[in-house]
């Protein structure tokens, strides 16, 4: 079992403390931007290396995690480990360092927010800026500022002092580490998709006890942010049998959400299961069935057509992957403040095992 990391709230209530895994807290606070993923790496590496089977690195930066690398059917979990960011484009005269982003933004999210910028010398913080609303004229208040009107702001003089500190094509991140703000409810920078990739990988340490017909091969993929792009070279090398992509999905039960539009997923009743055109029947049966069967709580989600996650690329990776997706339901998708329960993950974790384990020997997902 994982260790546990406590963190403790303020509260005029006497509440307990939820436990947090380190493993997952380290992997929420590690800075990986889509491209630039160094961190959470180097956190998948320490927590998970040793304690697999087999374990190895690919160019695209992904991470594979084997448990009983000779057996049958294969079986390939896998969630992104990068994260949304900036990416540092140009530099003016006075030191303002303007940006692209990485991924896709609400805009109106993106000023006013402590950033740490990933260079070659280190974490260098800085804050992004705008024009005060005091000095906009009444209709200028009402525009979502463009990319290009937003910048970073060094507290330098120059360009010369700018360009000592960081270089076109850093990136960065929101300067925003995980709290636990309620009981097991905690806001997280990048809960999409650190909280399934820590998914994907605890659940091949568990498998490494216990009984196991299937190959399992964990992948922490890179650049789903951009168009799913470690998730098809993932695929393509592991060419399994069966895998099942996790990621984060639509909590629908905070205010302004219509279900009839977006259908109805509520924070702290299990992982929402996907089924439709891009899901294989096969694997979305076993997966209910091993919710069903363990007690462990689900939802099912519709979707008609390829899913905006890993699911989409792996599934017609190379002669076919019969593909699943589970997604933790997530409040607030694409801020510096996503909110999840923790609760969620670790049944997410416990479905994963449990599909992992019922597996028999000979099983495709031939349908």
């Amino acid at each position: 079992m994982p260790k546990k990391k406590t963190v403790k709230k303020v509260s005029s209530k006497k509440t307990k403390a939820y436990p947090a895994p380190d493993f997952l807290v380290d992997l929420l606070n590690a800075r990986s931007p889509t491209g630039a993923e160094y961190e959470a790496q180097a956190v998948v590496d320490q927590y998970v290396e040793n304690e697999v089977d087999t374990y190895r690195r690919d160019t695209m930066g992904n991470r594979f995690a084997t448990v009983n690398p000779e057996g049958d059917p294969s079986l390939l979990f896998a969630g992104h480990i990068d994260e949304l960011g900036l990416i540092i484009t140009y530099i003016n005269d006075q030191g303002f360092v303007y940006f692209d982003t990485l991924g896709g933004h609400d805009k109106t999210m993106i000023s006013g927010r402590r950033v740490s910028i990933l260079t070659k010398n280190g974490i260098v913080k800085a804050v992004t800026g705008k024009r005060a609303i005091h000095l906009m004229s009444a209709q200028d208040r009402k525009k979502v500022p463009e990319t290009h009107e937003i910048w970073i702001d060094l507290g330098v003089k120059n360009k010369e002092e700018a360009e000592a500190l960081g270089a076109i094509g850093d990136s960065a991140v929101y300067d925003q580490s995980f709290e636990l703000i309620r009981g097991s409810v905690g806001v997280a920078r990048a809960f999409d998709d650190k909280a399934g990739a820590y998914a994907v990988m605890e659940a091949a340490r568990r498998l490494t006890k216990g009984k196991l017909a299937a190959r399992v091969t964990a992948a922490a993929t890179t650049q789903e942010e951009i168009g799913t792009r470690g998730a098809m070279t993932a695929a393509f090398s592991e060419n399994p049998d069966f895998a099942i992509a996790v990621d984060v999905g639509h909590a629908t039960d905070s205010p302004d959400c219509d279900p009839r539009k977006y259908g109805s997923f509520k924070q702290g009743e299990g992982p929402i299961v996907c089924r439709g055109p891009n899901i294989n029947p096969v694997i979305f049966e076993r997966i209910i069935r091993a919710a069903e069967s363990n007690k462990i709580p689900y939802q099912v989600e519709a979707d008609p057509r390829p899913t905006g996650t890993d699911a989409r690329a792996i599934q017609v990776a190379q002669s076919g992957i019969a593909t699943g997706l589970l997604s933790i339901p997530l409040r607030y998708m694409h801020t510096p403040s996503e909110m999840v329960d923790l609760a969620d993950i670790e049944h997410t974790v416990q479905l994963l095992v449990a599909v992992a384990r019922s597996l028999k020997s000979g099983e495709r997902g031939i349908w």
